[in-house]
């Protein structure tokens, strides 16, 4: 088990600069465009691809990290370049690691290689789970699974929605409730192959922030997928569904929901996202507040603004160590029994909110337009508190946690 520490390692480091210079050097100079253009910016995805950034062997590599610290670190650097594009690049990551935590080893053998695509034609996946009535709700979810035993398939209907790359994805990962009376315990997730009849695209989204990334409904009519496209496949479902049964019954301990499980593995990493727009707000500001003068000086003497600059510095370390330490205990095996990775994601989402609101206040009226990245900062940190759990669920999360109640 690797013991936590707070030095990257000479790999490590050097991957931190190689994805530094590609977020400097090629995502920052595009990031203003794409967030007018609001659409998926597949050139930038191409040249992540190229140079092996868009890779399941890049992502593997992370994620195996057995410090814990290789995803984190990758997001925070990414999405200092720009979150919208950062999103768009690693939006795959979710669906991905849905299979991963759900999946048989052929599953995640087959699907995952075809999120992904190669340089020369990249593709993207969905994670679909949130519906128009059913967001932090997960229980009153309604998109239902049905088995045809006599062909076996399942035969998917519903609407998702708030899906990153929904309806553009080659590889969709749809959770479906199999059993209502079950509530959260009753859902199981499916693939849904490429050029699947009954699948299509419903609303896309005009967002306040993140534009560069695609979000959109996602809709199923009849949708129809073979019987090994249920992650963890039947008998996994059917033990799932029977402990589930029997401890509703008995009121005993709760049983692990396949979305919540997804959701528990990437929010420490979507910390990592808040961690890295907030120091790009927080440099710019800093650098800002080094050069404009005002009667006579730079701003940065001026108590005021030299006491924010002191709290933002403080507040992005302190996330950054909540997102590290959930990190490591994650990989290393040791139980969130303070629910720990909720509160990495609560503290580093607010940060991210305050921190860009006063970069654009140290900026002035500079800070107000679009001449200048930290309004497009601001406007992108705003998802950091609602995508993946809310700061209001994060917030129960940890207090039924610490209370011993049940999380459903």
């Amino acid at each position: 088990m690797a013991e936590f520490t707070l030095e990257l390692n000479d790999d490590q480091k050097q991957v931190r600069d190689w994805l530094h210079g590609f977020a400097a050097d090629v995502i920052r100079p595009a990031a203003a465009e794409w967030d007018e253009r609001e659409e998926t910016p597949w050139p930038v995805i191409q040249e992540a691809a190229k140079v092996g950034i868009y890779s399941l062997d890049f992502y593997a590599q992370q994620f195996f990290d057995p410090t814990g610290l290789g995803i984190p670190m990758a997001m925070e650097e990414l999405f200092w370049g720009d979150a919208g594009i950062a999103l768009s690049i690693v939006g795959t990551g979710l669906a991905a690691v849905g299979v991963l935590a759900n999946g048989t080893e052929e599953q995640i053998g087959t699907w995952i290689p075809q999120m992904y695509g190669d340089a020369n034609d990249v593709k993207v996946a969905a994670f679909c789970s949130s519906e128009p009535d059913a967001g932090s709700d997960v229980a009153s979810m309604r998109t239902r699974a049905v088995y045809d035993q006599a062909k076996d398939e399942w035969v998917l209907n519903g609407t998702k929605t708030w899906a990153t790359n929904g309806g553009i994805a080659n590889v969709h990962v749809v959770v479906a409730v199999v059993d209502a009376e079950l509530g959260s315990k009753g859902h199981a997730s499916f693939i849904v192959p490429p050029n699947t009849p009954g699948l299509s695209q419903g609303q896309k989204f005009k967002k306040h922030g993140i534009r560069a990334s695609h979000t959109a409904e996602v809709v199923l009519e009849d949708v129809r997928v073979p019987g090994h496209c249920l992650l963890g496949g039947t008998e996994k479902l059917d033990q799932r569904m029977a402990r589930a049964r029997e401890r509703a019954q008995s009121g005993g301990e709760r049983v692990k929901n396949a979305a919540m499980a997804t959701f528990e593995a990437s929010r420490p990493a979507v910390g990592a996202m808040a961690v890295g727009t907030a120091r790009a707000a927080y440099e710019v500001a800093l650098d800002y507040a080094k050069t404009r003068t005002q009667f006579g000086r730079p701003i940065i003497d001026n108590q005021g603004i030299a006491f924010q600059l002191a709290d933002m510095r403080t507040q992005i370390d302190a996330a950054r160590l909540l997102v590290w330490r959930a990190s490591w205990m994650a990989t290393t095996g040791k139980p969130f029994e303070s629910a720990e990775g909720s509160m990495s994601k609560l503290y580093a989402s607010e940060t991210a909110k305050k921190v860009t609101a006063q970069a654009i206040q140290i900026l002035g009226g500079n800070g107000f337009t679009r001449e200048y990245p930290v309004e497009r900062m601001h406007r992108d940190a705003a998802i950091y508190t609602i995508f993946e759990g809310t700061s209001e669920i994060q917030r129960l999360v940890i207090a039924r946690t610490l209370s011993g109640m049940p999380i459903r």
